[in-house]
């Protein structure tokens, strides 16, 4: 991997994509700690403390909203806003046709997305300021309380810009870099308040070592299932164009185990926090049901929170896997091209027998995903201790950190075929 980054480095388009998104990420770090005038972080310090609907919110944030700087509602509202507008573009046919149109209903796609992170920014801002903080705000003016909405959903839109400006100009997914380096820029306190725990004696060392073990086993773990592949094999037929013979080639399609990589983990985090910010406007009736039933801290919660997660895992797995990998057009397009898989004909049992395959890999991966997210859940649950990197955010870190490799060795391999051929 080192020898990678150094090569990725002499290659002046690489190295200015890693500087960009090195120069997006230092901006957001510091943008997560420049607080928000008028406002005391040590009472919301307690509520993130107290609740863990807020401590999971304030994982993805980076420590952002603990410490209510400018960055507290995160990426948040752009997640939530992708998720509403992927799952409408699957019911409406107007959407689909716009989805495939092209650059520019990609364009109109991403200008739909826009506003509706924007309206959900408006909602999460203003009933974060009136629900969560208001007991932390030093003024009760107007004035003051409009400030402080409108600062949280421009800088939400300042951060949404950033995603997509790292997507375009930088490495990996903009969206992903900015959680991923959230969660990440807590892993050190987290280390600290274990070894605080160890040796104040609140955890026993052998404990803390079974913790350590099992995060490592489920690095690796995940590792394993983010690179593995089914390789379908394809064979195609000779023909002669001129004089000349062509095809008679053996190759294959990859499926992947987990083909929709690590969006059904953060679109699933994101849909279980959303239920918390309508709960902001309904008064403290609400705020206690969802803190009972959708609370990783409570008994009750914790099953039922952890239960709808996997679904959401399956469910997106295969919502995701459908978009990215479409059996209908690698099937025409092996038949065009005189492919076919050895002992299958073309056409629509092609079809059938990509679409049986896909969907039994994809729901092993994300059982898989789902088994290897609740592992580190229930240990760190069940041993009472507060860690960020446990269960879907290591699902989230490891895949991420994969994909930018992936990337990163798509672009060097391009470059090297760009110098060839001048």
């Amino acid at each position: 991997m080192l020898s990678k980054i150094k090569q990725s480095w002499k290659v002046k388009d690489v190295r200015r994509r890693i500087l960009y998104t090195l120069m997006m990420i230092l901006i957001f770090r510091i943008g997560t700690t420049i607080p928000v005038p008028g406002v005391d972080t040590s009472i919301i310090s307690k509520l993130v403390s107290g609740n863990s609907l807020l401590a999971l919110y304030n994982m993805f944030t980076g420590g952002a909203f603990s410490n209510f700087t400018l960055f507290a509602l995160g990426i948040g509202p752009y997640i939530t806003a992708s998720i509403i507008i992927q799952l409408l573009t699957v019911g409406f046919e107007s959407l689909k046709e716009l989805q495939k149109s092209g650059e520019e209903g990609r364009k109109k796609m991403n200008m739909y997305t826009r506003y509706t992170a924007l309206v959900l920014a408006i909602i999460q801002a203003v009933g974060i300021t009136l629900g969560v903080v208001k007991g932390a705000l030093k003024s009760d003016n107007i004035f003051f309380i409009t400030t402080v909405i409108i600062t949280l959903i421009a800088a939400s839109m300042i951060l949404m810009w950033m995603g997509d400006r790292i997507t375009e100009k930088g490495l990996g997914n903009g969206s992903s870099i900015i959680i991923f380096v959230g969660i990440i820029s807590r892993i050190p306190t987290d280390i600290i308040s274990v070894v605080n725990s160890v040796q104040s004696g609140t955890i026993k060392l052998w404990l803390a070592i079974i913790l350590a073990v099992i995060m490592l086993i489920t690095i690796t773990l995940v590792t394993f299932i983010n690179e593995a592949v089914r390789k379908i094999p394809v064979q195609y037929a000779k023909k002669v164009v001129g004089r000349k013979l062509y095809g008679g080639q053996n190759s294959h399609i990859p499926m992947k185990v987990n083909q929709s990589g690590v969006m059904p983990i953060i679109f699933a985090s994101s849909l279980l926090a959303f239920p918390q910010t309508i709960a902001l406007f309904m008064g403290e009736n609400a705020q206690n049901f969802v803190s009972t039933y959708l609370s990783t801290s409570g008994d009750i919660g914790f099953w039922i929170y952890r239960s709808l997660e996997v679904l959401l895992i399956v469910f997106f797995s295969y919502f995701y896997t459908t978009i990215s990998f479409n059996v209908d057009d690698i099937a025409e397009n092996m038949k065009n091209n005189g492919g076919f898989i050895p002992g299958i004909r073309p056409g629509r049992p092609t079809i059938d027998y990509l679409s049986r395959i896909l969907s039994r890999i994809t729901l092993a991966g994300a059982l898989f995903l789902a088994v290897i997210a609740m592992i580190p859940a229930f240990t760190v649950h069940f041993m009472s201790v507060n860690m960020s990197l446990a269960g879907t955010s290591i699902l989230i870190v490891v895949g991420v950190a994969l994909e930018l490799k992936r990337q990163l060795e798509s672009h060097l391999v391009m470059r090297s075929y760009q110098g060839f051929l001048k």
